[in-house]
């Protein structure tokens, strides 16, 4: 029975290209591993699959009683709805350590970097494993993706160092020039429903017992949103409603002006005042130089709601 490796729900680039990078490579170290997905796939990953020739891993959303390794999460929300069912055989993550638990010892690979195949390249290289052309490019586009071209503060030095080590593999002599290729298809948002819009990159939080749900655009110009900012804001109310949750957040972050207008529904006024030192006005509030949800977002929320 093969081990699954899978991402969290409605999957980025990162969770995807690290389901694919990591199953190769256990598989080439003698475990049975298959690359799989929670979710539907946004644009920008269908892109980077296309371009490097890969199929999308299969649609899998249950694995009670089979082993899993976990990437780009380790937070029980983000996770299958039977995480508690199935046998964790590893974490391999770069967010701040979750909920999950384990009966039994587990393979753990948690580092504070832009990306998790920034870790799955350390993994590679711990275990002597040449990466192969076309999961290079896979996995140098999914860093480029999460640290936004080494744009966001949650870039380290080691993210650098690994997308250069990959375009070489990968044949790519300009990596920054697709990066860019890759924030235009994520900023091609004109004739697509809001609440795809709202659920591209979307994550609920647990914090201090309150549901937050998180969602986020980059893209290379705001202007884009001008003639559907009203329709965004009120499809964040209506989910907020329909999944109890106490806030919802929409960032729409321009990655050439390096920050995010912010739209909120909360049942809290000054949410984003005790969050960020910013009062919210209309539901929405430019935030400076934010360009990070794991690191610049989600940290003051978590402290602001005691």
């Amino acid at each position: 029975m093969p081990a699954y490796v899978v991402g969290h729900k409605i999957p980025d680039s990162d969770s995807i290209a690290s389901a694919i990078a990591l199953s190769y490579l256990k598989t080439t170290i003698g475990e049975d591993a298959v690359p799989a997905r929670l979710g539907e796939l946004s644009p920008e990953t269908k892109f980077i699959l296309e371009k490097f020739g890969f199929e999308q891993p299969m649609l899998k959303t249950s694995y009670a009683g089979e082993g899993i390794y976990i990437v780009d999460h380790s937070d029980k929300i983000l996770g299958p709805d039977d995480i508690d069912e199935a046998i964790i055989l590893g974490i391999i993550d770069h967010h701040k350590l979750g909920d999950i638990t384990t009966s039994t010892p587990l393979e753990c690979w948690i580092r504070p970097v832009g990306c998790t195949n920034t870790i799955i390249k350390m993994m590679y290289d711990f275990h002597s494993v040449a990466i192969p052309k076309n999961i290079a490019g896979l996995m140098m586009c999914a860093i480029l993706s999460d640290t936004v071209i080494f744009k966001s503060p949650t870039c380290t030095t080691a993210d650098i160092k690994c997308v250069e080590a990959l375009a070489e593999i990968a044949g790519i002599e300009d990596f920054k020039a697709v990066g860019m290729e890759m924030f235009e298809v994520k900023s091609a948002v004109v004739g697509t429903p809001v609440r795809e819009l709202v659920l591209r990159d979307f994550k609920d939080f647990n914090m201090n017992g309150k549901k937050v749900g998180i969602g986020q655009l980059e893209v290379i110009d705001l202007a884009i949103f001008d003639d559907m900012k009203a329709d965004l804001q009120a499809d964040i109310a209506k989910l907020k409603a329909e999944g109890d949750r106490h806030s919802v957040l929409l960032l729409l972050t321009d990655i050439m002006k390096e920050g995010s207008e912010v739209l909120v529904a909360s049942d809290d006024e000054n949410l984003t005042l005790n969050a960020f030192g910013s009062a919210s006005s209309d539901g929405k509030v430019w935030l400076d130089g934010v360009l990070s949800r794991k690191k610049q977002v989600v940290p003051p929320l978590q402290e602001s709601l005691i």
